[in-house]
């Protein structure tokens, strides 16, 4: 399938297209500009609060003349361009596709090696989030400001979390391996002058911390990232390319290395099959706002007990150039311990998006000139992106359509095929958004036999009127058939084509419905949640105990407790904290006040971003399992839903003796 990189098939289209959107922008600006004062956020009352002159407020009220006088002279314009801009959308290509074609270290995106569907299995890693990158004015109702601005630094947050290295921290004391001690983890991974991480045996204080830093080591690192991840045997042969840190105990007096000829290649082991429950800590400096810039060393430490009180951090001022990672947490898979030991993989709440992160789907990416800064920004990580998606104007949909579908989506291996199908069933505001379902078909590598390995991705945002279940139900029985029609119609089973290895099907996307609302019965009770699996589901109106919600509530975005993506992540692992911040299904009875009625209901909060799978129509020989789920706060103070993240392990099925 050819993908496309323009969104008209013509350079006269193009053309036109850009002179009519140039007559139609300044009058699009100013009424956005116009609006967006009058609906201010929490941070900026806060600002004025404390603004003893008002001189926000004055600015405000000096602009607004000029605003007014040059929107009415920009109105004849406007409508010129519209009549150019209407009938051209007909002609306009449903997506825009981008491939970074510089994939050196300078270029930025990582070099992956080909999977040749060999060794013990491989793990592929998924995210999704709802970033409600809106026009301002729009974004405002949300609690959040300055889109063009955020699009930049979300960019930055994404590419810096999942381009750290796996830094694996090998725990020898039997008192200190819960998963709660391991979360708090800041041990920066150590390196040597040359740029290349080091194996350090031995005991090691809290005040150890070397850093990545700078364009010597990111080829490297990035090396050692792509070989933990694939799990094939060459890949995680040399423990060269991993930070292994022992940290070793006092009881029992026995040494590391002699620990390591007991274990024989268990460590090995574990770095092929990359990083599990990670959360490490990022504590910030004033300014900071949650990047991976900061040099400052978290409060709470792994080996804290044992260490001494003092403590180190790296030199003010840090800039993209010069990105310091903290270390991930791995524990001996015989001492290793969950929260709640029957789960199947780890779950956590981290503060940073999963390291090796292979597919990103996000939602709410309405903004044009946002969705552009954000692509070159994950340009840095991720290789094959694609971007303004959907329809506009009246085409496939039965109202017209003023902004796209808000879908994005960023993949580390090729795309091979795409679709788009557009909600026909919208109404109210969310039909002036032509939201819909993507689908997607990656490659992910080729056997010996020069069979394509291929995995299929979905992404979607739903009806979000809160009482219009029917419409999401209809909207979830379109999204399976468009599903399968979309398999079919890209599956490859002829002699000269080889017959395709399907090892993954995953659904991802803001659905907007939970699964503890009395009021999203239908939805719950759907058949999509019997064709597909949800890691955070034990059945409908139940939740598994260690899920918590992703909507937050939209008033404490700003507060000092959880403005940082460390501080968000240590309230999140409070049952006080996720009732306070954290939005609830809402409650007919009778309360004085959401956070009185918050007391009255179960569960943790709404959860309304899904990650879905299924091993149905998978290869026979090949099973999809859930390694790890992951609850992410990165993006704290930028967006007020929390991403989520699943990590998948895709290995053969073993034969029966």
């Amino acid at each position: 399938m050819v993908l496309y990189t323009t969104p008209f098939p013509n350079s006269c289209l193009s053309a036109l297209h850009a002179v009519s959107w140039a007559l139609i922008f300044p009058c699009y600006w100013l009424v956005d500009r116009l609006v967006a004062p009058f609906i201010p956020t929490t941070y900026e009352t806060r600002q004025r609060a404390d603004d003893c002159c008002c001189l926000q407020l004055l600015c405000s009220y000096l602009f607004t003349p000029v605003y007014l006088a040059l929107l009415v002279a920009s109105l004849p314009f406007a409508f010129l361009g519209f009549l150019f801009w209407s009938p051209l959308q007909s002609a306009r290509r449903p997506y825009i596709y981008s491939r970074l074609e510089d994939k050196g270290p300078a270029g930025g995106a990582a070099l992956l090696s080909e999977w040749k569907g060999t060794g013990p299995g491989k793990s592929f890693c998924f995210a999704t989030a709802n970033l409600c990158l809106l026009p301002e004015s729009l974004a405002r109702l949300n609690n959040v400001f300055n889109t063009q601005a955020r699009a930049k630094e979300i960019g930055q947050r994404i590419r810096n979390g999942a381009n750290r290295p796996q830094i694996k921290i090998y725990i020898d004391s039997p008192t200190n391996t819960s998963i709660s001690a391991a979360s708090f983890s800041s041990l920066v991974s150590p390196q040597g002058s040359d740029g290349v991480a080091r194996a350090i045996p031995g005991s090691i204080k809290r005040t150890a911390s070397v850093e990545y830093k700078g364009d010597s080591g990111r080829h490297h690192s990035d090396e050692a990232a792509n070989g933990l991840a694939s799990g094939d045997p060459a890949d995680s042969g040399s423990l060269e390319d991993a930070c292994i840190v022992r940290i070793g105990g006092d009881e029992g007096g026995r040494p590391p290395e002699a620990d390591d000829l007991a274990t024989g290649g268990q460590a090995r082991n574990e770095a092929g099959r990359g990083s599990r429950g990670q959360t490490p800590n990022h504590s910030q400096r004033d300014g900071d706002s949650g990047s991976l810039g900061s040099h400052s060393a978290s409060r709470e430490s792994l080996v804290k007990a044992r260490a001494g009180a003092d403590s180190s951090s790296g030199e003010p001022g840090a800039t993209n150039s010069k990105l310091p990672y903290k270390a991930s947490v791995v524990k001996k898979a015989a001492a290793r311990k969950r929260r709640h030991p029957d789960e199947a993989f780890d779950h956590e709440i981290s503060a940073f998006f999963p390291a090796n992160l292979d597919f990103l789907c996000l939602q709410e990416v309405f903004d044009k000139r946002a969705a552009a800064k954000l692509k070159d920004q994950l340009h840095g990580y991720f290789e094959y992106i694609l971007y303004d998606v959907g329809v506009y104007g009246c085409q496939g949909c039965c109202t017209f359509k003023f902004l796209n579908s808000g879908l994005f989506f960023a993949s580390r291996y090729p795309i091979m095929d795409v679709a788009y199908h557009c909600y026909p069933n919208g109404r109210c505001s969310d039909g002036l958004a032509s939201k819909g379902a993507l689908f997607l078909k990656v490659q992910v590598g080729s056997t010996p036999q020069d069979q394509r390995i291929v995995g299929y991705i979905s992404c979607t945002h739903l009806h979000a009127l809160p009482e219009d279940s029917a419409i999401r139900c209809e909207q979830l029985d379109l999204l399976q058939d468009w599903l399968a029609d979309f398999r079919k119609s890209t599956s490859s089973s002829s002699a000269a084509n080889p017959e395709e290895l399907v090892v993954f099907d995953v659904i991802c996307g803001d659905f907007n419905f939970d699964n503890c609302s009395s009021d999203d019965k239908l939805e719950q009770q759907h058949s999509l949640f019997t064709r597909y699996k949800d890691p955070c589901r034990l059945g409908p109106g139940e939740e598994k105990p260690w899920a918590i919600g992703t909507l937050l509530e939209t008033a404490g975005l700003y507060d000092e407790d959880v403005c940082t993506p460390e501080n968000l992540q240590k309230v999140l692992e409070s049952e006080e904290g996720r009732r306070e911040y954290l939005a609830f299904p809402t409650s007919k009875s009778p309360g004085a006040g959401q956070k009185g009625r918050k007391d009255l209901l179960k569960g943790n909060g709404r959860r309304i971003d899904y990650m879905l799978y299924t091993e149905e129509g998978l290869c026979l020989d090949w099973k999809a399992e859930v390694e790890e789920f992951t609850f992410v706060t990165q993006l704290s103070g930028l967006t007020d839903h929390l991403p989520v993240a699943m990590r998948l392990m895709v290995s053969a099925v073993e034969e029966e003796a």
